[in-house]
């Protein structure tokens, strides 16, 4: 399992500096194991926190292998067929592919927006002028603000989303990367199934995430952040401009960041919010949630060519 670039390095659970001498980070690790047991105040998963921190750099060969690790790194994230087919939905070359292949009708580039929005960020940060050889380098991710490594963590999610998406089969259309018409937020993927037309945030934090009041919240998260919100914004938007309704709005989380699923439920003309781990996206995604309308394979067919003449993708 990949590291997530937007989870706390174990030299910040320990409170040092990515350059601390060995000593100095078993001074830390000790002082933090007192401040964090439950038995003085703390709490059981900031205590284990600290453990797991010290396990992957306590020792001097687990520290260098833990430096060594890449984080982010397009190459090793995607998977040797790239997704990108066409920005023109309905392609030839596309609808060759999935045809020969079996699997998912695949449109636009997944992740492609928010990846070149971390490049430009982690040049920004470096300072003008410093030319950086290698964008994904680990201690260049690992000492980048927080806002920066989450860039990099999303786009890793909505990548390893479309990754998924793409194996659900023949009977599948999944867009990416799309333009939800409210002119600064998009969708990140809508995904078409006989189960029905479900729009896809893929997100990572870092961290565990809770549902309060109908919204997401989380110690790694910002206040005000209020992806919900914005998520059933963004597809309002696009159903006006588009003239089509979804069955549902999914957020895809790491298994990490949730034990259950979670669901905020319909209300007026904003469809069920569905929060869920990854694992289970794709039986989601064909099976659908208890109490929802299934749609006919007659209206999968008209809602595709309804899509395919009405999706833009945003520019990356």
């Amino acid at each position: 399992m990949h590291e997530s670039p937007a989870a706390s390095t174990p030299y910040e659970v320990l409170g040092v500096a990515p350059s601390a001498s060995d000593d100095a980070l078993r001074r830390a690790y000790r002082l933090q194991l007192r401040k964090t047991h439950p038995d003085v105040g703390g709490s059981a998963a900031q205590f284990h926190a600290v453990q797991i921190a010290w396990e992957r750099v306590g020792s001097p060969e687990s520290r260098a292998a833990y430096d060594r690790t890449r984080v982010g790194d397009p190459e090793s994230a995607m998977p040797a067929d790239p997704f990108r087919t066409s920005t023109t939905p309905g392609s030839s070359a596309s609808s060759r592919a999935s045809k020969t292949s079996l699997k998912t009708r695949m449109h636009g580039h997944p992740g492609g927006r928010v990846r070149q929005q971390y490049l430009n960020l982690i040049r920004e940060w470096a300072g003008r002028g410093t030319v950086i050889d290698d964008p994904y380098a680990p201690s260049l991710v690992r000492s980048a603000p927080r806002g920066i490594r989450h860039t990099l963590a999303k786009a890793l999610a909505e990548e390893t989303t479309a990754q998924l998406v793409s194996g659900l089969g023949i009977g599948f259309t999944a867009w990416h990367d799309v333009d939800s018409g409210n002119g600064s937020d998009k969708l990140d993927h809508v995904v078409l199934g006989p189960a029905g037309l479900f729009a896809v945030l893929s997100e990572d934090w870092g961290g565990e995430v809770q549902l309060r009041r109908g919204e997401l919240v989380g110690d790694e998260m910002t206040d005000g952040e209020d992806p919900i919100r914005r998520f059933q914004v963004s597809a309002k938007a696009f159903t006006r401009q588009v003239r089509v309704r979804f069955t549902a709005l999914v957020v895809v989380l790491p298994d990490s960041a949730l034990d259950a699923p979670l669901s905020v439920a319909k209300r007026g003309r904003h469809p069920t919010v569905i929060v869920i781990p990854r694992s289970r996206l794709n039986g989601l995604l064909r099976d659908g949630f208890p109490g929802m309308d299934r749609g006919s394979f007659e209206k999968v067919f008209e809602l595709r060519s309804t899509l395919q003449n009405g999706i833009r993708f945003v520019a990356t």
